[in-house]
């Protein structure tokens, strides 16, 4: 399974981030050979719009299976959702938590969005 969270920074012990389409940065972790990729998400952090859908065809671009951040807001959820991409909402801790919680199977994934367009 392959997995992008939202990251403040640039490893596993990097804190999620609770924004996605503004999110800096996204870890994206392969639970098969416990490796991980780092996707920078720069062009998107300013962006005065769009930032969530764009952010979203990046991650499906990396064919992950589930996203976790903290909030994903209506246009980027029916992106990953158009994609068969599932989304779950954490951003207590770090990256790694947020890993092995997943390979665990203690996140629950949702079925619509937690936010409304344009959250900041």
């Amino acid at each position: 399974m392959k997995i992008a969270i939202s990251s403040q920074g640039l490893d596993l012990s990097s804190m999620v981030d609770p924004r996605f389409g503004r999110a800096p940065y996204f870890i994206v972790f392969d639970t098969e050979n416990d490796d991980f990729e780092v996707i920078t998400n720069t062009k998107n952090v300013q962006a005065a719009q769009g930032s969530g859908i764009q952010t979203a065809e990046a991650v499906v671009r990396k064919g992950v299976d589930l996203v976790i951040s903290g909030n994903l807001g209506p246009k980027a959820f029916d992106v990953l959702s158009e994609a068969g991409i599932k989304a779950a909402l954490w951003s207590e801790g770090t990256v790694l938590q947020a890993v092995n919680q997943a390979k665990k199977g203690q996140l629950q994934t949702i079925d619509k969005p937690n936010v409304g367009e344009h959250w900041t």
